[in-house]
């Protein structure tokens, strides 16, 4: 108990400066959407996402449904963020879904039946997600994975919290990207030491009111 009153405190330096949600055929940009493509199944939207914001990386393509939303959503998150001040060290990822890699599973077990597929195997662990992201950016900082039923704000916040205010990382992406079948649902946050404009404290309710706060407007 004294440890969580002591801990509470150590972290209110530390903040949100951006934020993608990626729901219902819809990128959000910091609670803004910038971008919607209703009526098309999760591939092809996925494809006119990578596509609409010029993006261009071969790997993609090889890519699992989990790692593409999760690769997309931290590509419009670091838009303009910025974080190029810092060192491939210094920067972290802490993500977390419900189905860990479950979709890619079931692909997976599914091409067993006649030629097992090594494109599939590749993507048969959630953590491989992060490992793209990484490769994209040059991360080389602490990383995690989670499996919760549902988003944990708290958590994430302490655990991220812990690895800033012990100077382990210095800037953080965090969240939530889960795919199972044609449900999906990414929710990532930059967080950093440094207040920039339009920057929110990061707590766990700045999570969880931005987490929830999907409002579908038209673009």
């Amino acid at each position: 108990m004294i440890y969580n009153q002591i801990f509470k405190y150590l972290h209110i330096n530390n903040y949100i400066t951006s934020n993608v949600t990626i729901s219902k055929n819809v990128v959000y940009h910091n609670e803004r959407p910038v971008f919607e493509n209703s009526g098309v199944e999760l591939p092809a939207f996925l494809l006119s996402v990578y596509q609409h914001f010029e993006l261009a990386y071969s790997k993609f393509h090889k890519m699992d449904s989990l790692s593409k939303l999760g690769w997309l959503a931290t590509e419009v998150l670091l838009k303009d963020a910025g974080i190029k001040q810092y060192q491939p060290q210094q920067v972290g990822l802490v993500l977390s879904n419900a189905n860990a890699s479950l979709d890619s599973d079931q692909k997976y077990m599914q091409s067993v039946a006649d030629i097992p597929s090594p494109a599939l195997f590749v993507y048969t662990l959630p953590n491989i997600m992060i490992g793209e992201i990484c490769i994209r950016n040059n991360f080389k900082g602490e990383d995690a994975f989670f499996i919760f039923e549902k988003f944990d704000a708290a958590f994430i916040e302490q655990y991220v919290a812990q690895l800033l205010d012990t100077n382990v990382l210095e800037a953080c992406i965090c969240g939530w990207v889960d795919v199972l079948n044609d449900d999906y649902k990414s929710v990532l946050f930059l967080v950093e030491k440094a207040e920039k404009a339009g920057a929110i404290p990061f707590s766990a309710k700045n999570l969880d009111t931005i987490f929830d706060n999907l409002i579908i407007d038209k673009i």
